[in-house]
């Protein structure tokens, strides 16, 4: 075929097109450039973003220290791991043989070579860059280990078994275990790397007469073998260290790990040691048969020394006197688990609780009955959405939380949320969402111990503006910027003069205008400069915070404003309590955190995992946060960390000042964490014992309660958290895996203690195994006590963090939680006034049930609410109930519940005694507005109301019916009107109309049937 224009396919290029055909089009390696310099850019951009957010904070040396670590060891890792991986492919290839006998599998490698040829040198430089790349990351994630070995401080006391300081366990174990671990991957990777090489280029060869190794593959081959054998002592000598931190029937090393493990460790490394100069010494000798006898044998005396000796020692020595030859082990396990939880100092004191009560007996209780909590936390977050939200941009979270305040020279326990910021209820838009819609507003603050006669909450501080005895806009800051409702971010701040843009609140609490504000502090990053904007443009993806006229010279950018979040990224070490909760502390409303320093390190300590320890009831339904699924055997409530809601400015103060593990990181950060005499008498005054550290610490006590070894270990004496009683429907059996009840906070007076304190509590049932219906009789009560403020700034009351353990195990007679609940659900009179509060589909809902020891037995209390049907009802507190051994009351007030049990006069002080003879006579009747009680509705025959008024009653029982059916189709009207205008003051009040409309109706139509006689 012959080229010319007539060609079907065309002609052949001439020599200088071709030329130009293969000579590289710079497009191609322009685009990957700028690709790479676009993602570097974006990269290093959000780099420099976290660097201007921990700047801003003041905790820069968080940031640069945990990256400086993660840089440093991922360097090093990646050079030993890629050099160790290059050195090994490049000795092999060098002393490859160069003539290499005929055969066919030669034949076959030679072609492998061949292919491989053109590209050998980028496979030995980019094989141990990938290694290295992964080991690098690997190890860069071992940062805290490596830092607190190299910072460590020391507890100061040995360990039973070995006399090593606990610090070795803790801080220089876990890093020689890391170190050794990793030099051991190097290794087996490195014998990979060399076998597969100098199989390839003939230096390893399978032959008729055998295996065929030169010279050098047999010396390079055997120095590895030597340095993992090496390791692998290493590895045999740390292992006898690990068997005190085993969890088997009991922490730590036993009777056989001490016996049997311990010395056949100790055994192997040597022996490990032995083999690994053999194979030295073959390297030089040629001859393979010693150190591969040694090998063998080392295997053989792994497997017998390892796992059948000690079989043998645990079968035939231990188990037909177990107790005898555990004793010793089971001590120690007991003394270090209750060390490491906190639990050795638990102050245990009998109590015979009697279970007939007597009139007066709560007389000499007057400090705990005058706050017992009747104000549910998980149940009233309605009540103040109805009550306090007063916009649909504010919200409050489903459960509150339980604080106190000095008010009027007493202290008072309180249930406190803030109205925080709703995005959902802002109008769309990037302004509305970023610019204008910043924060919420105010701290609303209702009595624990009382309500209003007609069932609400009886607040202490509320509205807008904010008002009440814990303050006003003048004596403290009510903006929320920073709260666990917060948006994704927000652009604040303006130059001097410019109108104020943000939505501040509304002008009062029934106005329709709202005031406007500007943020005034130092919140977050300045986006003022272009560079910065685009920096946070590319964080967030938004064109809009890059061209936005809203972002200005003076812009601040707040982000990360979840408190627990905000405090666990200047604090990584910590496990943070899963409930932050707010107080007005100093003219501030502060988030208030506590941090915990945890390890599964310690010597012969039960290992947890906070997950499941910290599971009830609550975090079951979603009302509480567990703690991350994490096996722990130490913990301490190391640090108390402070969020601002204002400018979200982060405190740490080092709570626990003797733990070794916050000393050691102390020394990492010696500019993060201020001592706790650094902190406010008020800021003390709110300090709580943390809720998470009790609940794992009476996980443990249930069985640690118990000192003695034989009660111990025949597990005899072992307790039980009762299941939440409230956690089953009414005539369901609880079981051993029932959610379990939560703790409760509550001021409370021990038996025995010469004053009240803010409490954390719990009660105890008999143990018995999952699955099994428990016991239900009390064995034990739990307080920590939670006042830390002494009234002097920097000052902690010597009584804070104190465990007192009523014991009363052993007396079947003592009613628990789930009995006394079932007291309440079987009394006649009870359920009969409970079938009263459900009419009108109204829903009766009980709240926490307190156990109290009080009046020397003990008592439990629990709040009764209803809610009417409708979407904008709330719980109100209409009943309370109480019981004591086998007496139950059942009445509008505490105080008049308590009358009834203890003989008609129980001499206790409550908070709601002024509301005897207050409260209404129909528990079922909704609340008015404005919270007024509603008048007692007369028996006689109704009068008839004044021209015809809706709402009246006449004489006329269809008449009334066809009034009230009126009056609820003008509220349903109202309410949709409302609804649609975003009025929800309206809209609740329509409601509420429409609830009474309703309930006349149900009434006028029972009248109208008593009338026809059906």
């Amino acid at each position: 075929m012959t080229s010319g224009p007539d060609r079907p396919f065309g002609s052949r290029p001439s020599p200088a097109s071709a030329a130009r055909s293969r000579r590289r089009n710079p497009l191609i390696p322009t685009i990957i450039v700028v690709a790479v310099i676009v993602i570097a850019f974006v990269y290093l951009s959000q780099v420099y973003a976290d660097v201007l957010w921990y700047q801003q904070l003041g905790f820069l040396e968080v940031f640069v220290t945990e990256n400086l670590a993660r840089i440093v060891l991922f360097i090093l890792a990646f050079l030993i791991m890629a050099g160790a991986v290059y050195t090994s492919l490049r000795i092999a290839f060098r002393s490859r043989p160069i003539y290499a006998p005929d055969s066919a599998i030669q034949d076959n490698l030679n072609r492998y070579q061949a292919q491989l040829e053109p590209i050998r040198r980028l496979l030995m430089l980019g094989i141990p860059v990938v290694l290295g790349a992964f080991a690098g990351t690997a190890a860069s994630s071992q940062w805290q280990e490596v830092l607190l070995f190299l910072n460590q401080e020391p507890f100061n006391k040995p360990d039973p078994e070995f006399g090593m300081d606990y610090a070795f366990y803790m801080f220089t174990l876990p890093f020689l275990s890391f170190v050794t671990g990793f030099l051991i991957s190097v290794v087996i990777i490195s014998a990979i790397a060399t076998i597969l090489t100098h199989y390839l280029y003939g230096g390893i060869r399978l032959e008729e007469k055998g295996l065929f190794t030169t010279k050098a593959a047999r010396i390079q081959i055997a120095v590895v073998a030597a340095l993992f054998l090496v390791l692998q002592g290493v590895n045999y000598w740390l292992d006898r260290f690990d068997t005190l931190l085993n969890q088997g029937t009991w922490a730590g090393a036993l009777y056989t790990d001490v016996n049997a493990v311990i010395p056949t460790k100790a055994i192997l490394a040597v022996a490990a040691l032995i083999v690994a100069a053999l194979f030295i010494a073959s390297a030089f000798l040629g001859r393979w048969r010693l150190p591969l006898i040694g090998t063998a044998m080392l295997i053989i005396t792994a497997l017998l020394a390892g796992g059948v000796y000690p079989s043998i020692v645990q079968r035939f020595q231990v188990q037909p006197s177990e107790l005898d030859a555990e004793r010793e082990y089971i001590d120690r396990n007991i003394e270090m688990t209750r060390e490491a939880y906190g639990l050795n100092e638990v102050e245990v004191e009998p109590y015979t609780p009697t279970d007939v009560p007597e009139a007066g007996a709560l007389g000499d209780d007057g400090q705990t009955t005058a706050n017992i909590r009747l104000l549910d936390p998980n149940i009233v977050s309605d009540a103040f959405s109805q009550l306090q939200q007063f916009r649909q941009y504010y919200q409050f979270p489903e459960t509150l939380n339980v604080d106190r305040y000095e008010i009027d020279g007493e202290v008072q326990d309180t249930v406190i949320a803030v109205r925080e910021l709703d995005t959902n209820g802002v109008p769309d838009g990037w302004v509305n969402e970023h610019a204008f819609y910043t924060h919420g507003y105010g701290v609303v603050a209702a009595a624990g111990s009382t309500v209003q006669p007609d069932g609400r909450p009886s607040f202490l501080q509320s509205g807008i503006p904010s008002t009440g005895v814990l303050g006003d806009d003048t004596t403290y800051e009510p903006r929320i910027y920073f709260g666990e409702e917060s948006p994704e971010y927000s652009v604040v701040g303006a130059p001097e003069g410019r109108p104020a843009a943000e939505i501040d609140r509304p002008q009062s609490e029934n106005s329709d205008t709202d005031s406007r504000t500007t943020f005034n502090g130092d919140g977050g990053p300045e986006v003022g400069n272009p560079f910065n904007r685009l920096v946070y443009a590319l964080k967030f993806q938004s064109t809009d915070l890059l061209l936005s006229n809203q972002v200005t010279s003076e812009s601040q950018i707040l982000y990360d404003r979840d408190p627990v979040e905000r405090v666990r990224k200047v604090a990584p070490y910590l496990t943070l309590d899963g409930n932050s909760y707010p107080a007005i502390v100093d003219g501030r409303v502060k988030w208030i955190i506590d941090g915990y320093t945890t390890s599964a390190n310690f010597p012969y300590s039960t290992e947890q995992e906070l997950e499941s320890a910290t599971q009830d009831s609550q975090t079951a339904e979603g009302l509480a946060t567990a703690l991350p699924a994490e096996q722990v055997n130490y913990i301490r409530n190391a640090v108390k960390a402070t969020v601002d809601a204002y400018d979200g400015s982060v405190d740490l103060y080092a709570w626990d000042d003797q733990d070794p593990v916050l000393k050691s990181w102390q020394n990492v950060y010696p500019s993060s964490l201020q001592p706790f005499s650094e902190m406010s008498a008020d800021l003390m005054a709110h300090v709580r014992y943390p809720e998470d550290l009790f609940k794992v610490q009476r996980e443990l006590l249930a069985r640690y309660h118990v000192t003695e070894t034989d009660a111990f270990f025949f597990n005899s004496e072992a307790w039980n958290v009762p299941a939440d009683p409230g956690a089953t429907s009414e005539g369901a059996t609880t079981t051993a895996t029932t959610d379990r009840q939560p703790p409760f906070y509550l001021t409370l007076q021990m038996p025995n203690q010469e004053r009240a304190a803010f409490s954390l509590t719990t009660p105890f049932i008999p143990f018995v195994p999952a699955g099994q219906t428990p016991r239900n009789v009390l064995y034990g009560f739990l307080a920590a006590n939670g006042d830390a403020g002494t009234g002097e700034d920097g000052v902690k009351s010597e009584d804070y963090g104190r465990l007192t353990l009523l014991d009363s195990s052993g007396q079947d007679s003592v009613v628990g939680p789930g009995q006394a609940q079932n007291l309440f659900n079987s009394d006649t009179e009870v359920s009969q006034e409970l079938n009263l509060l459900r009419q009108g589909a109204s829903e009766v809902i009980n709240g926490n049930l307190l156990t109290l020891p009080i009046g020397g037995g003990i008592a439990y209390v629990q709040p009764v609410y209803v809610q009417s049907s409708g979407s904008s009802s709330f719980p109100v507190l209409r009943r309370v109930l109480v019981s004591f051994g086998e007496n139950v009351g059942f009445a509008p007030t505490l105080a008049e519940a308590l009358d009834q049990v203890f003989g008609g006069r129980s001499g206790a002080t409550t908070g709601d005694q002024e509301n005897v003879g207050e409260t209404p006579e129909d528990p079922a009747t909704p609340p008015t507005e404005g919270g007024a009680t509603p008048a007692p509705t007369p028996s006689p025959t109704p009068t008839p109301s004044e021209g015809g008024t809706p709402g009246g009653a006449t004489g006329d029982p269809a008449a009334d019916l066809r009034t009230a059916l009126d009056d609820a189709n003008t509220a349903i009207q109202d309410g949709n009107a409302a609804l649609a205008a975003g009025d929800f003051a309206a809209y609740g009040e329509a409601q509420e109309r429409l609830q009474d409309a309703l309930q006349r109706a149900l009434d006028a139509e029972e009248r109208v049937s008593g009338a026809t006689g059906e």
